[in-house]
């Protein structure tokens, strides 16, 4: 019942936002509109948009590296060059079948490793949330007094023994000499 009254009220806001628009002496090219999803699950949600892009498909130059063209594979120095032919050929079927051994390649295995990285991504934060960090704060929780038993031990018996045998060796000098020398 409230959903019925919410949608009603929605579609009399979107009516009168119209009248409003068509009452507005500005041109159309000034006039915004804007779109709202009403009967969305969740208006309020904080994920990014999850939509591949199809134009920058690397905005974080995360493979810049791969950037590679047939200059920066083939070079022939001034002293020695094949035909011109040949090297166009060359220049045009290197460009040629990486494009398209790529295309094959990504359209036989892109889906399948996708699953795979995403399954994969999926356990490793599983295993982060819900295991690794709560380990992590129940030892460091429950082991304050680790670290002061072991400081103690530290200040009391370790620090003592190497401060004394590092003054004992300190004092030791080596000389080294050679046949001449004796």
């Amino acid at each position: 019942m409230t959903t019925a009254f919410i949608r009603a009220g929605t579609q009399l806001n979107l009516v009168e936002m119209e009248d409003q628009r068509l009452k507005d002496e500005r041109p159309a090219e000034e006039l915004m509109g804007v779109k709202v999803d009403v009967q969305s699950e969740d208006l309020n949600s904080t994920h990014s948009d999850t939509r591949p892009q199809i134009q920058g498909r690397d905005p974080k130059g995360v493979n810049t590296i791969l950037k590679v063209t047939f200059e920066d594979v083939i070079a022939e120095p001034p002293s020695v060059r094949s035909f011109d032919k040949v090297w166009l050929w060359s220049h045009a079927l290197f460009e040629v079948s990486r494009l398209w051994m790529y295309r094959l390649i990504s359209l036989l295995l892109a889906v399948p490793v996708s699953l795979a990285a995403g399954i994969l991504f999926a356990v490793l934060s599983f295993l982060h949330i819900w295991l690794i960090m709560p380990c992590v704060q129940l030892l460091l929780i429950n082991m304050h007094w680790v670290q002061t038993v072991w400081g103690s031990i530290l200040n009391i018996l370790i620090s003592p023994l190497f401060t004394s045998m590092g003054k004992c060796c300190g004092q030791i000098t080596l000389h080294l000499a050679t046949d001449e020398d004796r």
